[in-house]
């Protein structure tokens, strides 16, 4: 029951509900109050919904149950690090590495809790109500309509930078000593800079119409020296940006030959571009897309696996993991020949949802569960055992042990589903133990899978007998009879609901027996309809009122059949 539990909070995690995952991990608790891991995974859904300090409390008893663990750490950190703790996170993120040091999670928690640390100041309120302006959501819209600082969208590490003081606004006193930050804040602040040239302060004083031809034939005063330039480039950024513009021409080289199918051409372009600039993982991540189309499925996850890695150090915005894991899914679900394998594809889906929700991941995932469970359907078909088991069944049936019985029919139609004889036994099975739903189920479902095999009519009709659904017994009774006229169960099934159908129309049931079949005609959504239908409802008052009149109605086939199961259900009687 705990295990049910936990796959349910885990499917709802993996479709972004977190709530409900929340939910479905504390029933899983309450079940098994002792398993690290759903604590340690209702933890994480505390912390999705911004609920940092029940995420805390999750993630210190998954700690004290399982103190070897790592993971258990990292939420412990995220924990701390969602309530403004930074050292407190700093300490558990450490405490996770010295148990797994090539945990990227931890790393990755340590490296963004160092950074809060040193970042905030006790009392520095000014960071933080600059760093507000950079919390709206026309932010990115302001900077990319501005000339002046549309081209740092293009740079990884600007964007790092706008993200982090956007998540932590204490964090804007570590950049102002970037120039790119003091533009946009600049920008947001809407105050306009003195423009500047090549890197040299220029006199601003007012020239008139008249001085302009006088200062023209003045010889140039010497220029000031220049002050010293935040703006200036280094050799080294300049060739760093001219590295980044060469690799984003390679990708959109890289862009047009996968249009045109040219998979070998394109492969070229991403892998120069990767070359040209290790700091943008799309380039990877194109790569793999096009290995994922020539069916290289290897190579597409180890460059999928390379983006993810590389991502992580940089911080990289969450869509692009969720992209590189749903490209590695979907090359895992290709390489699947078994049910088994399809176990890391749908874990890595998964994994891709929990960075963004993307309907195609989803679809994706669910196509890949469809999958594995027809796999595992086929795996396990085997005729021959399925023939045993059905024979194991038919002989704890005649020794009247029908629990058993069941057990093994069920495992022959696990081994075989299509066989009809099977459902028709487990009907019987299930008759001889009261569970008439579920008989008349498996009756129906053998005579969808044979519409000639008697047994399923006889089936069915017993149990809806033994329901009191006399009317529609009779019903199954004809329709086998239809396939096998001289069955003489199927003409005793006849003859015996006609008997009960009669001694109603007669008025031969006892005023209790007459109640019980009334109500339970009453809840026959077929008999609602009926009573509802207008036109019957005025054969109904002419019988009562105009028997004369009503004899017309009667020599309607569909009138009659109606007033037919009426007079079956007791709620009408025929005199």
């Amino acid at each position: 029951m705990a295990d049910e539990a936990k796959g349910k909070g885990n499917a709802a995690f993996a479709a972004g509900r977190f709530e409900e995952a929340a939910r479905h991990f504390g029933d899983a608790i309450a079940l098994a109050p002792d398993n690290h891991v759903l604590y340690s995974n209702r933890s994480a859904a505390h912390a999705s919904l911004g609920r940092y300090s029940e995420a805390l409390a999750d993630a210190e008893r998954t700690v004290a149950l399982r103190p070897d663990w790592a993971k258990g750490y990292s939420r412990l950190g995220a924990a701390h690090l969602g309530l403004g703790d930074a050292p407190s996170a700093a300490e558990a993120y450490e405490k996770g590495l010295a148990l797994d040091p090539s945990n990227e999670a931890l790393k990755s928690g340590l490296a963004q809790a160092r950074q809060a640390a040193t970042t905030r100041r006790p009392g520095g309120s000014g960071g933080d109500a600059l760093g507000k302006v950079f919390q709206g959501p026309e932010l990115w819209t302001k900077i990319a309509a501005d000339p002046t600082t549309r081209a740092y969208l293009d740079q990884p590490d600007f964007v790092q930078m706008l993200r982090e003081v956007q998540r932590n606004p204490g964090s804007l006193n570590t950049y102002l000593s970037d120039p790119r930050m003091v533009q946009v804040l600049t920008l947001m602040l809407n105050i306009k800079l003195q423009p500047q040239s090549n890197g040299a302060s220029e006199p601003a004083a007012p020239q008139t119409p008249k001085q302009q031809p006088e200062a023209k034939a003045r010889e140039p005063e010497p220029e000031p020296e220049p002050e010293p330039e935040p703006m200036e480039v280094t050799e080294e950024e300049k060739e760093r940006r001219e590295r980044k513009a060469a690799a984003q021409k390679e990708k959109e080289a890289g862009n047009a030959a996968y249009k045109k199918k040219d998979f070998d051409t394109a492969i070229q372009h991403y892998t120069k571009a990767m070359e040209l600039d290790d700091e943008d993982i799309s380039y990877t991540t194109n790569r793999a897309a096009v290995y994922l189309e020539m069916g290289k499925y290897d190579e597409c996850i180890k460059d999928c696996d390379k983006a993810v890695e590389r991502g992580r150090e940089l911080h990289a915005d969450f869509k692009m993991i969720s992209r590189a894991l749903t490209r590695k899914g979907t090359a895992l679900a290709k390489l699947s020949k078994t049910s088994k394998d399809y176990d890391v594809a749908i874990e890595t889906f998964q994994k891709a949802l929990t960075e963004h929700r993307n309907p195609d991941t989803l679809k994706k995932l669910n196509d890949a569960e469809r999958a594995k469970k027809e796999l595992e359907q086929q795996e396990y078909y085997d005729p021959k055992i399925a023939d045993e088991e059905r024979e194991k069944g038919n002989e704890f049936f005649k020794q009247q042990k029908y629990p058993e019985a069941v057990k093994h029919y069920t495992e022959a139609l696990r081994r075989n589903p299509k066989d009809p004889k099977v459902y028709s036994n487990r009907a019987a099975c299930y008759t001889k133990l009261g569970a008439l739903p579920e008989g008349l189920k498996d009756a129906e479902k053998c005579i969808e899978l044979d519409p000639t095999f008697s047994k399923g009519y006889t089936r069915k009709g017993a149990i809806q007998f033994f329901m009191k659904e006399y009317d529609k017994a009779l019903e199954t009774y004809q329709a086998g009879l239809k396939h096998d006229p001289k069955n003489q169960e199927l003409l005793d099934g006849v003859r015996r609901c006609v008997e009960q159908i009669n001694k109603a129309s007669r008025g031969e049931l006892s005023e209790e027996e007459m109640k019980e079949r009334q109500n339970k005609a009453m809840q026959d959504p077929e008999i609602q309809n009926i009573l509802t239908d207008p036109i019957m409802r005025q054969v109904l008052a002419d019988l009562q009122e105009n028997p004369r009149a009503a004899q017309a109605h009667l020599k309607n086939p569909g009138v009659m059949q109606k007033i037919q199961k009426l007079v079956s259900a007791g709620i009408v009687q025929m005199k």
